[in-house]
């Protein structure tokens, strides 16, 4: 049978505003009988709208799972423009190869921290637990502590489709009560895996005068009470694939600068695929990478409240076909960096190296000084880029160690780089003086211009973008492909092809896409 999508939005009735609370939904009503032919009629209230369509009905109970316990039967849920879902919560522990099947009249639940499989250590190989998530499938976090760790030497198998897409979002959302405002209701997901990271959290520091510091060095998970590991020697691991996911709404601290972010990844290997994804409205960064060597294409960051990509600790990173759109309290749109280290100028090995290529960053924020700013001793390469700013410093570099890297090979660092940045100061050296400042502006090629004329329509190029000569990223990775354009989208049709069928739409950034609004949720017969 052939797939319908239809999108039901889900929220009160602004009659009905006054009696929706967290856990509330008023019910549609009616208006009263209708007077005829009375001069001084009382005004009688807008009738609130009837759904229409057929609405969702509970699954009669709840899928059999391998793990032990199983899943549990919480009942139901109910949004009155949408209908009623089952709700099934997972266990604490995922801790046999177990699949999230798509059932209509389902939703999972996360309680709380859910583990799939346990941390398997440093040198493990091979993969133990394997969770698989169906395309379609809704899963929310129950609780502002809810969040989902794929520890060490296990995997997810999460594939959407473009017109299927997995969402993992929060209560709020399913119960229709979010906007384009909320942030921060559930954790996040997390992905750990068994490639080298930097920054050891026991043991010595591996550097350039002390490489073999720590020959096991491993790392621990921030934003969680629980001691979680992650790292190895592999830096062609698998943790699964990854691919159509909307993560809404998320980012909860869970104490006071310990937060989650839609997307967590530690030690994620390049045998890990993450495509087509999306973050929407994270309370803390748009999505992390603490090493690894992660590898993205496809992505859109919407709403972050602090940056929109973060990459740490030894992180070796391509990414590309990247839209970014900050709401106007995030900050960065890139923050990049790499341990310093007291033993060596150099730092921490390896250090943080991180490139996107075919990218179009909205900078929206009132609250910070720049757009991409990197420090540490990482290496920072862009190539085939747009930057639209809010007149704002494009580029800042702190400390010498830093901008040391702009020298060393691909040089220049900015490739096809353009941007209407701050005619003031439109890049920022360590010092913030003319000779630093003049170092960071020698890093940009001949086809870049940071005193650019935006022409974007949305995040799809306008004649202005397409009139730049493009820069061969393949020639930086073979893992990026070579494109005659910068920026993600060349045009209506690319951006419809690459975004369109499986994002959510916002007022923070509309991609026309079937699925509907980050506020509903996607419903199909």
């Amino acid at each position: 049978m052939k797939n319908i999508q239809r999108t039901l939005v889900l929220g009160c009735s602004l009659l009905a505003l006054a009696g929706c609370g967290a856990d509330e939904i008023v019910s549609p009503g009616t208006s009263g009988d209708i007077i005829i032919n009375n001069p001084t009629p009382t005004p009688t209230p807008t009738p609130t709208p009837t759904p229409t369509g057929t609405q969702v009905t509970p699954a009669a109970g709840c899928p059999t799972i391998n793990s032990t316990g199983g899943l549990t039967d919480a009942g139901t849920i109910k949004n009155n423009a949408v209908g009623e879902f089952r709700v099934c919560e997972l266990p604490a522990v995922i801790d046999a190869s177990d699949t999230l099947r798509y059932v209509p009249g389902v939703l999972y639940a996360l309680p709380g921290r859910v583990d799939v499989g346990t941390d398997r250590g440093f040198s493990s190989t091979g993969t133990s637990v394997t969770l698989t998530v169906e395309p379609g499938v809704i899963v929310y976090g129950a609780t502002g502590r809810s969040f989902l760790v794929v520890n060490r030497g296990n995997a997810i198998q999460a594939n959407g489709t473009a017109a299927r897409p997995i969402v993992w979002t929060s209560r709020d959302n399913v119960l229709g009560i979010n906007d384009d405002g909320s942030i921060g209701q559930w954790g996040g997901v997390v992905l750990l895996g068994r490639a080298p990271v930097s920054d050891c959290t026991t043991g010595g520091v591996n550097t350039a005068a002390s490489p073999n510091a720590n020959p096991n060095c491993q790392q621990q998970l921030e934003g969680t009470s629980i001691t979680t590991t992650f790292g190895g020697a592999n830096s062609a691991d698998s943790s699964g694939s990854f691919t159509f996911n909307q993560i809404r709404f998320s980012g909860f601290a869970l104490a006071p600068g310990n937060e989650l972010q839609s997307l967590t990844t530690g030690g994620i290997g390049s045998g890990t695929t993450i495509t087509n994804f999306q973050s929407f409205n994270s309370s803390d960064d748009g999505a992390e990478f603490f090493g690894g060597s992660p590898r993205l294409k496809n992505v859109a960051i919407i709403g972050a409240d602090d940056d929109s990509l973060d990459v740490d600790t030894g992180a070796q990173f391509d990414a590309q076909y990247v839209v970014a759109a900050q709401r106007t309290s995030g900050d960065n749109l890139i923050e990049l960096d790499s341990p310093d280290g007291a033993a060596t100028p150099i730092g921490a090995l390896p250090k943080t190296v991180m490139r996107v290529a075919n990218f179009t960053f909205l900078e929206r924020s009132n609250n910070n000084d720049q757009v991409v700013r990197a420090r540490g001793g990482a290496k920072l390469v862009l190539a085939d880029g747009v930057i639209d700013t809010n007149t704002e410093t494009c580029i800042r570099i702190d400390e010498q160690l830093t901008q040391d890297q702009l020298t060393v090979a691909p040089s220049p660092t900015f490739l096809s780089v353009v941007g209407d940045c701050d005619p003031a100061k439109p890049v920022r050296g360590s010092a913030n003086d003319a000779t630093t400042d003049g170092q960071v502006a020698a890093a940009f090629d001949a086809n870049s211009n940071i005193a650019f004329t935006i022409t974007l329509t949305g995040y799809v190029n306008g004649t202005g973008e397409n009139g730049v000569t493009a820069f061969d990223a393949n020639s930086l990775s073979t893992f990026f492909d070579t494109t005659d354009f910068i920026g993600a989208a060349k045009d209506g049709a690319a951006a419809s092809s690459r975004f369109g069928g499986w994002t959510c739409n916002s007022s923070i950034l509309d991609f026309g896409s079937a699925n509907g609004a980050c506020t509903s949720l996607p419903v199909y017969n």
